[in-house]
């Protein structure tokens, strides 16, 4: 296999420092630890070994990957074998692929509580289908997905929502869950206002929780 003429690694040592100039406030630690972790990845910073033919003694040097989840060049391979597991996975029947996007307004804050309202987004666009596909109006049953996070668009602009790969089962009837159907046929049960109440009251939680800390530290004997 020939190598690329460029790679990802070579785009931030090229940039990297005019990107941490201009955008450094907003990155996080995890976030610059990638961009260091793909730079050094398979370079003498790293480390490595020395390999030799056994049958003509040439040697070469091979330096140690950096192993980060979001390094393209040393996780390529695991990324191969977890879509291959997941080939292995999918049954014989029909699946379409669903987006379930987030309300505009809701994305800053989305932004600042990652680990919190992702969950709920998940959350929130299971139910909704589960709910529409059960309704023997739509569908009359139940479904199996594998709900994947996107947080990007195609170009490169923020874009939060979760893909879902949905199957059916044989001889269920043509799939009729469309848009219309997921956003209204139940007042309420929509995925956008399901994640809307759950985001207040995860805020009303929070608030809360931040009360009564706030309260212990000035009156600790509370």
């Amino acid at each position: 296999m020939s190598r690329p003429p460029f790679e990802v690694a070579d785009i931030i040592r090229t940039a990297g420092d005019s990107f941490r100039e201009q955008y450094g406030v907003s990155l996080t630690w995890p976030q610059h630890k990638v961009l260091d972790a793909i730079v050094r990845c398979r370079t003498a910073a790293l480390g490595g070994h020395r390999d030799q033919c056994l049958s003509c003694g040439r040697e070469a040097i091979s330096y140690n990957s950096c192993r980060n989840r979001h390094c393209p060049k040393c996780q390529t391979g695991a990324r191969d074998r977890w879509l291959a597991r997941r080939q292995q996975e999918l049954l014989d029947v029909g699946y379409y692929h669903l987006v379930f996007s987030v309300p505009h307004e809701l994305v800053p804050l989305m932004w600042q509580n990652k680990r919190q309202l992702f969950s709920l987004l998940f959350e929130a666009s299971a139910a909704s289908l589960l709910d529409v596909a059960a309704d023997p109006k739509h569908l009359g049953a139940e479904l199996g997905f594998l709900s994947i996070l996107h947080t990007w668009g195609q170009t490169l602009t923020t874009s939060t929502h979760s893909l879902r790969g949905t199957r059916r089962r044989p001889r269920a009837g043509p799939l009729t869950l469309d848009r219309t159907a997921l956003q209204l046929s139940s007042p309420g049960q929509g995925t956008q206002s399901r994640l809307s109440r759950q985001v207040r009251r995860w805020i009303a939680t929070a608030l809360c929780s931040r009360s009564v800390t706030l309260l212990r530290r000035v009156h600790p004997s509370s």
